[in-house]
């Protein structure tokens, strides 16, 4: 009888041993079948993600191609400007509409010449009294006029008396800013955030009334904001 039991113990146990052991299978199975689901899972939400993105990229990219006025990431070319000029009696032109205040690192295409705002380079051109020899980049000079900034500029048709007499002012003013600039309607022209004036000479009265009213005028979007450090000669 002792033996008979014993015997009938040690069968048990090996049954149920073998039952542990096919669970433990059973449990490792599904371990691993669940493990697979989720990278397929995974898998396809990056594919699916990506394949999203380059759609919503593509489908912007067609939607802001040859639209004035309207903003895009990505878009850099866009000045993100809208509006027009209105002349006042005394000549200065203002925008009337949006100036955009994006920074962008790659060339914007501005609807005025030279640009009085918009989307604009992150570092701005020096215009402590900064006379340039060479034209300057217009996304430089959009931000020195961010910051307060009178913007002069010239084309060849200027006269030599007139661009020096000029030139002798900015380098006494702070916040100012001269250059030449080949694709502007006049040979003087005057520029600040959101304004513009066409003066005959340097001895145009407007000359000092525009310096006087707009270097680090009312219009300045960063009032205080530095004219050094920035993109130098």
């Amino acid at each position: 009888m002792g033996s008979g039991k014993n015997s009938s113990t040690a069968a048990r146990k090996a049954r149920i041993e073998e039952m542990r052991r096919a669970e433990q299978a059973r449990e490792r199975r599904n371990r691993a079948l669940v493990v697979a689901a989720a990278v397929v899972v995974v898998a396809g939400l990056v594919v699916g993600g990506v394949a999203l993105v380059d759609s919503r990229s593509d489908s912007g990219t067609k939607s802001t191609k040859g639209t004035k006025g309207s903003t895009a990431s990505g878009d850099a070319k866009n000045s993100g400007d809208s509006g027009h000029f209105t002349t006042g009696k005394d000549g200065v032109r203002t925008w009337s509409g949006k100036l955009s205040r994006t920074h962008v690192t790659t060339s914007v295409s501005y609807p005025m010449h030279p640009p009085v705002g918009g989307n604009h380079n992150p570092v701005w051109l020096d215009c402590n009294g900064d006379v340039y020899a060479k034209p300057v980049r217009d996304e430089n000079a959009v931000h020195a006029l961010e910051h307060g900034a009178v913007w002069v500029t010239y084309t060849d048709k200027a006269a030599k008396a007139d661009v020096d007499a000029l030139a002798a002012k900015v380098k006494k003013t702070p916040y100012s800013l001269m250059s030449p600039y080949a694709n502007q309607a006049a040979p003087l022209i005057l520029s600040a955030w959101g304004h513009q004036v066409t003066v005959k000479s340097a001895s145009d009265p407007e000359v000092a009334k525009f310096f006087a009213t707009y270097v680090q005028g009312q219009q300045t979007p960063e009032p205080g904001a530095s004219c050094t450090g920035g993109v130098m000669k």
